[in-house]
């Protein structure tokens, strides 16, 4: 029997052996820029449904900030792109499955994230709390909403800021849809919420009369993410937005499509100048 349990235990330390050794040959093996120049094609997870990041225009093409900067690397590689629309959920799982080579999808940087994914350095934007309001509304400082009603949306992380700092008495909704409505009606004299949602708000007509107001502030990165294990590519993807916050590449993206300039954009491009 002591023979019989000796074996077995050599056996399967033996398997665990060889099943850690194929994990890290596996990882050893995944080389992401070889793989695309095979294939002649990238494969970039992106954003259909956040306008002016990623969003499907009436000719039912995929156009947008980011995707203009996935553009951009395919060109660099010199190869093909293929988009692939994702969303929160699926992200994230789409690049450790190897379903997308890389992901440019307003992921903003948690550490969290950065344990299952490799996030290259630096970041390529940042959003904000931001508050949209009338463009008369004389607003300029955040110190101004004290006692002021503002619109929020549930669970956003700002609220409490707005609120408890800066004295504003909040108005809280369920989604957009109905603080905007509540805006418009004139319930609140500005919505706070997310910077880079105002970008896609601001851009249709019927709002041509609003703005965001003040400093954006509380700001987070976005980063790319692909596989963890694939440092070339990540240090091939840092050159890559290292040169261009130094060009102000990002900056004329973010003019061409009509975005609140960011602080971080100028941050960057002044450091790496």
């Amino acid at each position: 029997m002591q023979r019989v349990k000796s074996s077995l235990l050599q056996s399967l330390g033996l398997l665990a052996a060889a099943t850690l050794l194929s994990i890290n040959s596996a990882w050893a093996q995944v080389d992401t820029l070889a793989s695309i120049k095979q294939k002649g094609k990238i494969v970039v997870g992106v954003k259909a449904d956040y306008k002016p990041f990623g969003y499907v225009d009436p000719s039912g093409k995929i156009v947008g900030f980011e995707i203009d900067m996935a553009n951009e690397i395919a060109k660099k590689l010199g190869v093909q792109i293929e988009l692939i629309p994702v969303v929160a959920a699926n992200r994230m799982e789409f690049v450790k499955q190897g379903r997308t080579d890389l992901m440019i999808a307003t992921m903003s940087y948690k550490p969290d994230r950065a344990e299952v994914l490799a996030i290259p350095e630096p970041f390529y934007y940042a959003s904000a709390a931001a508050v949209l309001a009338k463009k008369n509304s004389g607003l300029k400082e955040w110190t101004e909403l004290k006692g002021k009603t503002i619109c929020g949306i549930q669970g956003a992380y700002y609220n409490r800021r707005t609120g408890d700092e800066f004295g504003a008495k909040l108005l809280t909704f369920k989604g957009s849809t109905e603080a905007l409505a509540a805006l418009e009606a004139g319930n609140c004299v500005g919505l706070v919420f997310d910077s880079t949602f105002f970008a896609g708000v601001t851009s249709e007509p019927k709002w041509a009369d609003y703005a965001i107001m003040l400093p954006l502030i509380d700001l987070e990165p976005w980063g790319m993410g692909l596989r963890k294990e694939d440092t070339k590519f990540a240090a091939f993807i840092s050159d890559t937005l290292k040169e261009w916050h130094k060009t102000g590449f990002i900056i004329d993206l973010e003019k061409k499509w009509g975005i609140t300039p960011s602080p971080y954009l100028v941050e960057q491009n002044a450091k790496l100048k």
